[in-house]
């Protein structure tokens, strides 16, 4: 992504407002995003594969390096989280609005990236009118997964999760999205993302589902988790759909 020729702040306008996916890492981002993409809505390029995900990851690697560019200006990583909003340089305000250009004629686009949701306030100063649709899953399964994919403690899975899932809950308050848990099961994962592409525009998914076994692997046991993330986790579960 070129950070050159500044440009002045302001918002973005589009046929119909981008739809942001959010939700943290391992926490069934790609299921939901390449879900909603069955059902029409463009991405643009995107990953198809990775060791960690076989039906790739549905991100748009130039955002993720966006994304990355601004938290390490900042001293900060997707795994060293800010701990409040981060204010985006006149140089990325303009990357950004460049690269979201390409999508001016599309009736209905969207990107995901689990660091969204540690920049989403300058997403919505940019694009006010942003769509979300959010994801969350169990810490223990997310855990588990950050664990097997890297050289994670617990404790510092625990904390991650916690981060990303109390900006959620928080972003969830003050917007209003649809949200879902992904620890349901298929069926009814599959019964309320049909609702929400209704509600999107987004025509009914195709009989070919996205969803594969493996994208949920990793699933909670019978652990102890600390009392503050069961009581994070209560509160999406009431929120969710």
């Amino acid at each position: 992504m070129n950070f050159e020729s500044p440009a002045p702040r302001g918002t973005a306008a589009f046929l119909a407002p981008p739809v942001m996916i959010v939700g943290m890492h391992r926490s069934g981002t790609s299921f939901l995003t390449g879900s909603l993409q069955l059902a029409g809505l463009e991405l643009g390029e995107y990953s198809a594969w990775n060791r960690h995900n076989l039906k790739g990851n549905r991100e748009n690697q130039d955002i993720v390096a966006f994304h990355d560019a601004v938290l390490a200006r900042h001293g900060f990583a997707w795994d060293n989280p800010p701990p409040g909003a981060l204010i985006w340089t006149d140089d990325e305000i303009a990357a950004a609005r460049r690269w979201m250009d390409q999508y001016a004629d599309e009736p209905r686009w969207g990107f995901k990236d689990p660091r969204s949701l540690l920049l989403v306030e300058g997403w919505l100063d940019l694009v006010p009118d942003l769509q979300f649709v959010g994801i969350f899953r169990h810490p223990e399964s997310v855990s588990r997964s950050l664990r097997k994919r890297g050289r994670i403690t617990e404790e510092k899975a625990f904390e991650l999760w916690k981060a990303y899932n109390s900006r959620l809950l928080e972003l969830h308050r003050r917007m209003d999205f649809p949200l879902l848990c992904f620890d349901e099961t298929e069926e009814i994962l599959h019964q309320k993302l049909d609702e929400i592409c209704a509600e999107l525009g987004l025509k009914s998914p195709p009989d070919e589902r996205f969803f594969t076994p493996e994208l949920k692997h990793h699933k909670a046991k019978s652990g102890s988790i600390p009392d503050e993330l069961k009581a994070l986790y209560k509160a999406l579960r009431n929120r969710a759909r």
